[in-house]
């Protein structure tokens, strides 16, 4: 954003990231806030919330293991008294109406035991969305229903002591996975963890302990050194060095001084502050990314659906692959009850839920880790999408370069009127502003002791500057292409490396400021990485072509576009594109907002405005243009551990359906549903596993 006086871009560790929008939906992506709806909706949901959920799953994850050990005391008399098991072990237990004890002991374990799967079976087939735990509770009501059958004369073997260790397997694989989940959504509560739980309220000279979430705007609380902050706010009396790496990736502790803001949940160094709390807990700024986080996790981007797609498929398949195992088998002469413990097996290994789980995982985990290193995703298909650009548009001023600009030339070109009173007059205009031209000039005013006059009237004009009433006149602070279309200027002299600010007094030009602007230490280093990535690199500003070519030369860059209105920056960005490019673009202003929104992705950088925090699909909070860099090399990243989970998914089922059909069985292959159930719990917990090994 160059000297087109937004008023908005501050430098990005002064707070105002506050400003995002938390339910800033891009307009990409429709976010369905249906749970992600990893493939057991009763409980994967625990993933998806902060703290409140974690208690949640929590209880879900200890009734499973309550029942497994339960179900594990009943197996083991049931494995005792099953024929077939007496067979192998080649010992006898029997006593009168110890079949009756078998069906007891069984029915216990299917119903208590089973309880989670046929509940879930219920409710899926309400939604009409098979999945899971149709498959489980359809798989182990077969084996009750048939070996309950064989018990009152039907002939054939019982099923008992395979229907318990399956489900007892299954109970175990849900009790393990849902662990390996709970650690992927966990980084989630540690965001919320942040937030310490009390402040010390300043209230007439006296202090008092009171709830964080108690706070409201206004009030005043004081941060002893080591303390965590407890709200959003700006610091009234004290000073210290803030470490704020936890929520915007900075790792220097920046220094804080009164008038300064500081964000909740960052942790205070050596000094004692006072603060004014500007935002109440629900407002923080921490609250804002796990909301944003929160939303990211649940909204679906292709990949996931094409996963949810390719899970309810395999469910159906599992069905009638099943079915058809059963009549082949039973068809083909063997007994009813080798048939059924095929089809069992069969629809237990199929269950798509290494595939239900293989995205959802990677985008729990790929989404909070970004949010520590200060990227915000706030649309999954921007951030999966950033493996493809091939070409990324920078805006200069705050993403390149600090953005911190000094008067380095003041020239008047009245006569009446001197260099020192233009100066004033245009600090008076600007002194409402947050840009980074105004913080230069007015620092230049207090520099020499001037006295700066208040300005009524004050408009900032997205592309063309800031004007304001000082006293009797009408003062234009003009941006140089603005100037030049619509006044006639007198020749500059100046080394062109500068900014120029034109100052126009009642329609009439009366001289001119020149900032300079020091380029990032590291943005030649994120230059040259981009190009490492082989992509393209083009520098789109609205400031001066010399200023903006000597940018361009001394970072390398591949292509200068200069001296653009904001308008313009977006024709820029779509004939880019209509070259065939992938473009993402970096801005931060009002005036950057409409080429966000048509960039392939759009990236706003630091703390920016609410406008281009909300079209852009990822937010990042500190201005270092080496984030975009691991930005781009995490959602290539994020993208291959999905499609290694998704062909981990598939591959494996592939090759265990036909094993577990029996294909090998005249080879004497065959495995049993308990084994199948392990075999289906094993290929879950890999992928929870290597979700879990996605770093930045």
């Amino acid at each position: 954003m160059e000297h087109t006086h937004e008023h908005n871009m501050e430098p990005a560790h002064n707070g105002h990231q506050h400003k995002m929008p938390a339910d800033s939906h891009d307009q990409h992506e429709h976010h369905d806030h249906k749970h992600m709806e990893m493939h057991d909706h009763d409980h994967h949901n625990g993933m998806n919330h902060g703290g409140h959920a974690g208690h949640d799953h929590s209880a879900m994850i200890n009734d499973f293991r309550k029942r497994f050990y339960v179900v594990l005391v009943l197996t083991l008399p049931v494995m005792l008294l099953s024929k077939m098991i007496q067979q192998w072990m080649g010992i006898h237990v029997g006593f009168p109406g110890d079949k009756y004890v078998l069906f007891g002991l069984s029915t216990i374990i299917y119903f208590y035991g089973g309880w989670p799967f046929l509940s879930g079976l219920v409710q899926e087939i309400k939604a009409k969305n098979p999945g899971m735990m149709t498959l489980i509770g359809f798989a182990i009501t077969v084996a009750f229903v048939y070996s309950v059958a064989t018990l009152f004369g039907l002939k054939g073997m019982d099923f008992f002591w395979e229907l318990a260790t399956l489900i007892l397997i299954m109970l175990l694989g849900h009790w393990i996975e849902m662990s390996a989940v709970a650690g992927a959504g966990r980084e989630l509560e540690l965001l919320v963890k942040l937030m310490p739980a009390e402040a010390h309220l300043l209230e007439n000279g006296n202090q008092r302990d009171v709830k964080t979430d108690s706070l409201q705007p206004g009030n005043v609380i004081i941060i002893k050194p080591g303390e965590k902050i407890a709200a959003d706010g700006t610091i009234k009396e004290g000073s210290s060095y803030i470490n704020e790496a936890m929520l915007t990736g900075e790792s220097r502790p920046v220094e804080k001084k009164a008038g300064d803001k500081v964000i909740a949940g960052s942790i205070n160094g050596h000094g004692a502050l006072q603060v004014t709390v500007t935002h109440s807990s629900a407002d923080s700024y921490l609250s804002q990314v796990i909301k944003l986080v929160n939303d990211a996790q649940q909204a679906k981007s292709g990949t996931q659906l094409l996963a949810d797609k390719a899970a309810r498929c395999l469910t159906i398949l599992a069905i009638a692959a099943g079915l058809i195992t059963f009549f082949v088998w039973w068809l083909t002469g063997s007994s009813l009850s080798f048939a059924m413990e095929r089809m069992v097996t069969v629809i237990v290994i199929c269950c798509p839920h290494a595939l239900g789980l293989a995205i959802p995982l990677v985008v729990a985990r790929s989404t909070t880790i970004a949010a520590k290193h200060g990227l915000l995703i706030k649309n999954r298909t921007a951030f999966e999408n950033a493996r493809k650009i091939d070409t990324l548009v920078f805006d200069k001023t705050g993403t390149l370069t600090v953005g911190k600009f000094e008067v380095t030339q003041m020239e008047s070109f009245m006569p009446d009127r001197s260099k020192e009173q233009l100066l004033v007059l245009a600090a008076a205009a600007e002194q409402q502003s947050e840009h980074p031209i105004a913080t230069g000039i007015i620092a230049k005013a207090q520099e020499l002791k001037l006295e700066v006059p208040a300005a009524t009237d004050v408009q900032a004009l997205a592309g063309k500057g800031i004007q304001a009433r000082v006293g009797a006149d009408t003062i234009l602070v003009a941006s140089p292409a603005y100037a030049r279309e619509n006044y006639k200027l007198p020749e500059v002299k100046s080394d062109d490396t500068g900014t120029i600010s034109y100052v126009i007094i009642n329609n009439q030009p009366a001289g001119y400021l020149i900032l300079a602007d020091e380029i990032r230490p590291e943005s030649a280093a994120a230059v040259q990485q981009l190009k490492a990535e082989k992509i393209t690199t083009v520098l789109l500003t609205g400031d001066n072509r010399k200023v903006a070519d000597a940018v361009g030369v001394q970072l390398k860059i591949d292509k200068v576009i200069a001296e653009v209105l904001p308008h313009q920056k977006l024709d820029a960005i779509k004939q880019l594109q209509s070259e065939g490019r992938y473009v993402a673009m970096t801005g931060d202003g009002i005036n950057d907002a409409p080429a966000l929104a048509q960039a392939d992705v759009g990236i706003a950088v630091g703390s920016g405005s609410d406008i281009a925090a909300e079209t852009a699909g990822i937010v990042l909070v500190n201005s270092n243009p080496a984030d975009i860099v691991s930005l781009v090399r995490f959602g290539k990243a994020t993208y291959r551990k999905m499609i290694q989970n998704l062909v981990w998914a598939t591959g494996y089922n592939l090759i265990t359906m036909p094993l577990a059909a029996g294909v090998l069985a005249p080879w004497g292959v065959i495995l049993s549903p308990a084994v199948g159930a392990i075999l289906m719990t094993v290929s879950t917990v890999i992928v929870a596993i290597n979700a879990k090994l996605l770093k930045l």
